[in-house]
């Protein structure tokens, strides 16, 4: 088996540290580098659910795209939450190492992953400056209801489901997808000429903003899915490459991908409304 620091220099191939933002923070936050690996699970969030995950399932290394630590600290005490995911991994020697604004910027990156999970051909970045986000095409026209309906049919259910903002007849034929928050995009997006923009966190005055604005290329439709459904289709991916990178080198390593949804909204409701 592999050692960890071994593991740890493959994914930082795949998704080179120095290529994260300058406010985020990646890298291994525990972990030995001279323990051995043997199994390894992705998952969107570094919460608890995940930490008791990876026991269950005596994985070696966690691998998250969130940080677990955005913001820094100065203690691991267990009596925070976030500690206590800390102790329990320490405890039973896994590793947990954290791939976020790098692994967006990557090639392939998390809107690849997304775009593939919705079987759209990718054209190239939608910020080529720093390769964030992806433009698409369809094989065939849709309309924006049919281009949500694909979105809410492949994406993970969560309890927001899809929204959809613009006409649901107009024509979709090009799309850009950004996964995560993508609501600072949309200058980008609005010079892409695309006809929508999947991505996740739309909120209230940048998209009402943004279906009032025609370009010459016509409205724009908007799809807003959750967070975590945007970005899980990377752990996928991520696996995957992993895989790949263990039989090349005779790892034999046991790779999993965490099914465990860590959406932080559990439920949605709908009601006439107050009386305006």
């Amino acid at each position: 088996m592999p050692r960890l620091s071994e593991v740890i220099a493959a994914l930082d191939a795949l998704w080179p540290p120095q290529r994260a933002e300058q406010w985020d923070a990646v890298g291994t936050v525990c972990g030995d580098p001279d323990a051995q690996v043997g199994r390894v699970l992705f998952a969107v969030d570094p919460v608890q659910e995940i930490a008791d995950e990876a026991i269950a399932l005596g994985a070696d290394l966690l691998v998250t795209h969130h940080p677990l630590y955005l913001r820094g600290t100065t203690t691991v005490s267990a009596g925070h939450f976030k500690g206590r995911v800390v102790h329990h991994l320490i405890k039973h020697d896994i590793a947990l190492h954290v791939a976020h604004t790098n692994a967006d910027t990557a090639e392939p990156g998390v809107s690849d992953a997304l775009a593939g999970a919705l079987d759209l051909r990718v054209t190239g970045p939608l910020v080529p400056e720093n390769n964030l986000g992806r433009i698409c095409e369809l094989d065939h026209p849709e309309t924006l209801a049919e281009f949500a309906a694909r979105a809410a049919k492949r994406l993970p259910a969560t309890a927001q489901g899809i929204r959809v903002a613009g006409d649901p007849g107009m024509t979709v034929r090009r799309v850009a997808v950004s996964g995560g928050s993508g609501d600072s995009l949309f200058d980008a997006v609005r010079a892409a000429g695309v006809d929508a923009f999947l991505t996740a966190d739309l909120r209230h005055h940048p998209v009402s903003e943004a279906t009032q604005h025609v370009t010459s290329s016509g409205p724009l439709g908007l799809v807003d899915a959750a967070h975590w459904a945007t970005e899980w289709p990377w752990c996928e991916q991520a696996a995957a490459q992993l895989d790949a990178i263990s039989d090349r080198h005779g790892w034999d390593l046991r790779v999993h991908v965490s099914k465990t949804v860590t959406d932080p909204w559990s439920s949605h409701h709908t009601s006439p409304g107050a009386p305006n």
